[in-house]
Order: C-alpha cells, then sequence, then structure tokens
C-alpha cells in the first residue's frame, strides 16, 4: 500500500489536503480533509484511471456545485422533522435549514468541518484516520462527543467506513458518506444503462417537505421495485412522473449483519461488467439520482439529473419521532460503532 497527499485548494481561508491510498492493483481511494470528502475511488482500465464516484478536481469546484457530494455526513444524515427532537422527556432544538427541518444536521454538521487526519498502512490495507472532538457550539448538537471515521482501502480492493462515535451526554449518532456512483465508462453522461438492487420490500411514505409519516409502502410492482434488479433507466423515467423527477427515497433494507450477510444493494453496468456491493449495519438505504444538477458544475460528469446514484446507507431518517424505525441515539459510556463497505468487480 502506496499513502501520499497534495494540495486541493481551499475552504474558508484554509488549505485543504488530499491523501490517497493505492494498493498494489491500481486501485486508489483519496479522502479530503475538509468535510471527509471520499474524493476518488478508481480502478485501472484500458483507458487508464476510471473514478467510479462523482468527483471534483479542486476543493473550489466542489464548493460551487453543491448537492453534498461525497461528503462525510453527520452526526445525523437526512432529515429531522421540525428541526426538533426530545431524548429522556428532554426536548432540543436545531437548526432549521430545509424549511422547518433539519438537513443533513444543517450548516454545522460534519460536512462543513476540517478534520485532523493520520494514515496507516500494512501489506494488507490502507488507513485515513479522520478524528474531531465536537462540543454543542462546534455541531449544534446537545452533547459533546468524540468521532473517529476510518476510511480503508484493502488489498482485495474492497473500502470500508468505520463510523465511531462516543459522547459525555445522550445526543444523536446517524451519521454517512453521501456517495454518487456511476460505474459506467467515462463517456456515458448517466446512470440510465445500469441497473440497481436493493434488498428491501418497503420504501418510506413522506410529506410534501420529505418527512416520512411513518408508513411503509410496498416496492413490488412499482418503480421502487428493485429486489430482483432493475434497469435504471425505466425505473428513472417511471420517476418523471413525481415532483422530483427522479428518485429521493427511503429503502428499508436488511441490514448486512444478518445471518445471510447479504448486501443492502448493489449498483451493475452490464456494458462494462463492473459492479458495486455495498454492506450496511443499518436499516436505511437512501436513493438520490441527483435530480436537477446544474450544467454549470464542473466535476468528471456532466452536470444533468442522473448523472450518478447517490446510494447513502445510514438508519431510517427521522428515527427520533418514529421509535419502530429504531434507536439513534448515543450515550455516554456506550460507545457505537457503524460501518459501510464497498465491494468492487471490474
Amino acid at each position: 500500500m502506496e499513502i501520499s497527499q497534495n494540495n486541493f485548494g481551499q475552504a474558508n481561508g484554509h488549505p485543504v489536503t488530499r491523501y490517497t491510498v493505492a494498493n498494489d492493483h491500481g486501485v486508489r481511494m483519496s479522502v479530503l480533509n475538509f468535510g471527509g470528502i471520499w474524493q476518488e475511488f478508481s480502478v485501472p482500465t484500458d483507458n487508464g484511471q476510471l473514478n467510479l464516484l462523482l468527483s471534483a478536481n479542486s476543493m473550489e469546484d466542489y464548493l460551487d456545485a453543491g448537492y453534498s457530494i461525497c461528503q462525510l455526513i453527520g452526526p445525523v444524515a437526512n432529515r429531522i422533522g421540525q428541526a426538533q427532537f426530545s431524548i429522556d422527556g428532554q426536548d432540543y432544538q436545531l437548526q432549521a435549514n430545509e424549511g422547518q427541518n433539519s438537513l443533513h444536521s444543517g450548516d454545522h454538521g460534519w460536512q462543513n468541518h476540517f478534520w485532523h487526519v493520520a494514515t496507516d498502512s500494512n501489506d494488507h490495507e490502507g488507513k485515513i484516520i479522520l478524528s474531531n472532538h465536537y462540543s454543542p457550539d462546534d455541531d449544534g448538537m446537545p452533547a459533546d462527543t468524540d468521532i473517529h471515521v476510518v476510511y480503508t482501502l484493502h488489498s482485495d480492493d474492497s473500502v470500508t467506513i468505520d463510523m465511531y462515535g462516543e459522547s459525555d451526554a445522550p445526543t444523536l449518532f446517524n451519521p454517512t458518506n453521501h456517495s454518487y456512483w456511476n460505474l459506467a465508462d467515462a463517456d456515458v453522461d448517466t446512470v440510465e444503462g445500469q441497473e440497481l438492487t436493493v434488498n428491501s420490500k418497503y420504501h418510506l411514505a413522506v410529506n410534501s417537505e420529505k418527512i416520512p409519516t411513518g408508513a411503509l409502502v410496498e416496492n413490488l410492482g412499482s418503480a421502487y421495485d428493485f429486489q430482483n434488479g432493475h434497469s435504471l433507466g425505466h425505473a428513472l423515467n417511471e420517476m418523471l412522473k413525481t415532483p422530483e423527477k427522479g428518485f429521493d427515497d427511503f429503502f428499508a433494507v436488511k441490514p448486512s449483519t444478518t445471518f445471510d450477510g447479504d448486501p443492502i444493494a448493489s449498483l451493475k453496468d452490464p456494458k462494462s461488467g463492473r459492479e458495486l456491493k455495498i454492506y450496511s449495519d443499518r436499516n436505511a438505504l437512501v436513493v438520490f439520482s441527483a435530480n436537477g444538477l446544474p450544467s454549470s458544475v464542473k466535476l468528471n460528469r456532466p452536470g444533468k439529473s442522473w448523472a450518478a446514484l447517490a446510494l447513502e446507507a445510514q438508519a431510517l431518517p427521522d428515527a427520533p419521532h418514529h421509535p419502530e424505525f429504531g434507536d439513534i441515539t448515543l450515550r455516554p459510556l456506550a460507545p457505537v460503532h457503524h460501518q459501510i463497505r464497498y465491494e468492487i468487480k471490474y
């Protein structure tokens, strides 16, 4: 494993550094110290390296693009209704940054912070280790937390993201990486030719503000039915009937920590033969098809809807208001660890 680093522009007047791990097969993983952005997951092809992530070549281009591209999202990914929650009868108010609701923990979320970075490697894996201490003034949450996020590239070409949290008071913890994928060759503009499989029978019903109502909607026979694999082109064109003109939806999935250990999702590009499998220990996959991505963005794919597919492994959104979704509370003396694993065939 080889580890290197280089300058990647600036954010908030401070220099951004890119850290890169490369294995013996020519697979590369790069992470930025600002926002914990997963900037590169590239594989060798007959035409050179191909980055399978939606990506920019400078920090300035990421900041201009928006859309949370491959950012480390936390402490709570996706939405919290009314930007408020309760733990043990105590009410807490968050920043409302999307109407009356909180999206991706607001402006103080992890994606808007610089991280302390260390690296480590041996013959079998290379690690990029992000760490921070957050106070309520830092992230808007009601506790002091110590957070470690470890991106690891393994010798079998897989990547794991391990997210560790511990706190001095009850708070919330449901992070993810907002990674966008396009497995096709570099000259393919959208994911329409790719096939998605999701280990899910239901998606969440939501209100007009994309806040879950608590109801589950059956996927079978609809554009949401990916349990046995489905063409994204067909499904996305069906979704043109929706206000979003694509996917921005929450799938209830079977965690990979069950006995079978199945992936929660897989994405395949039939033309190239590339396939990505995603494993997660939590019960949700948020699927967002980059609807409305503007043409002005400077990314490795042209700016347009469906240029890439965000696949965000997490716990079901708005869980504090729906106990049946699972408990995302982080408590003192009870550290929490979540892992997302990505396996690639190329």
